[in-house]
């Protein structure tokens, strides 16, 4: 079983500082480094894939061709598990922060492009588990045969991963500005809020004027001494 199949821990076993507003935030440069690991693994099949077709668009060398495919298949899987790792947690942190963003704004056009996200994140987590599934059934077989069948079985999955990560492609970037923006706005508005905070407290603590002064404590009544004997 791959590592990266491990899920997150629970919220109640998370740190403090985990469960902190906006501690989604710590994922962003994990997803933007993804997003653009997604990106250059498509550039680079599109630099030469051409030149391995004739011009009637047919692979030159079928080995060679598909040889190419595979390769960037596993290169964007990589960075698609990394967004099942990091994604979901960072959007419900964006959707819980963003309000009227959705109807208009710089980063209204952004939010509507992860609308199916979810979608995109499901079905690469059911992946990712038959994945796993397959490892678990394989993990009594002899080396050589776990081998070969590991090998199949991770071209499988990275060739029916590569859509997943071809829509992560655009909507991953997309998540990764939301969350810069909201995380941004929110350390911009943080002062205002203290000050807010503060002027709130002076206002309600009541002034040396208004507070009546504390009586002096009364002494206890003194009785006369009893009277002495006349010698």
């Amino acid at each position: 079983m791959s590592a990266s199949s491990t899920p997150p821990a629970s919220g109640d076993n998370q740190p403090p500082e985990a469960t902190a507003p906006l501690a989604w935030r710590r994922h962003l440069p994990a997803l933007a480094s993804a997003a653009a690991g997604i990106n250059e693994a498509s550039d680079a099949w599109d630099a030469v894939s051409d030149s391995l077709c004739d011009a009637d668009g047919w692979p030159l060398d079928d080995e060679v061709y598909a040889d190419g495919k595979v390769k960037r298949d596993a290169e964007a899987w990589k960075h698609t598990e990394v967004f099942l790792d990091h994604g979901p947690e960072v959007l419900a942190g964006v959707r819980a922060a963003a309000g009227p963003d959705y109807v208009e704004g710089p980063i209204s056009d952004d939010l509507r492009r992860l609308r199916g996200i979810d979608t995109t994140l499901l079905r690469a987590e059911e992946l990712r588990h038959e994945w796993d599934q397959i490892m678990a059934l394989m993990d009594g077989s002899q080396p050589g045969s776990l081998q070969l069948y590991q090998e199949r079985a991770e071209e499988h999955r990275n060739s029916e991963g590569w859509h997943y990560a071809h829509e992560l492609s655009y909507q991953g970037p997309a998540l990764v500005r939301v969350g810069e923006y909201l995380a941004d706005r929110a350390d911009a508005e943080r002062p205002a809020l203290a000050d807010r905070a503060r002027v709130a407290l002076t206002r309600s603590t009541p002034s040396a004027h208004g507070v009546p002064p504390v009586p002096s404590p009364v002494p206890p009544a003194s009785h006369p001494p009893p009277p002495g004997r006349s010698r």
